[in-house]
């Protein structure tokens, strides 16, 4: 399972499961906020590590600038749009 499918999965769980939603919630008012997000994400047996986060966000954003104006980098990025870290909270 890739990494942005297990954090769908991860966020669907605990969309429906307010412990764990605060749990995951919690995570971000430690001192470091990815590493203990990914550490209670290994806990539930998906294996999330930091690099896979900050990777996957990158390469989604590569990919798109790609895709669009021929790889230019003419096109504005937009707020987050590259941190699926802060997309799962968002949506949570």
């Amino acid at each position: 399972m890739e990494i942005v499918e297990m954090l769908d999965e991860i966020k669907r769980k605990a969309q429906k499961d307010t412990k764990l939603r605060e749990e995951f919630l919690q995570t971000r008012a430690q001192e470091n906020p990815l590493s203990a997000f990914c550490a209670k994400c290994r806990e539930l047996g998906y294996p999330v590590y930091e690099m896979d986060v900050i990777a996957a966000g990158e390469e989604f954003y590569a990919a798109m600038k790609r895709s669009t104006n021929g790889g230019g980098e003419n096109s504005p990025m937009l707020k987050a749009e590259d941190d699926f870290y802060e997309l799962f909270f968002a949506s949570l």
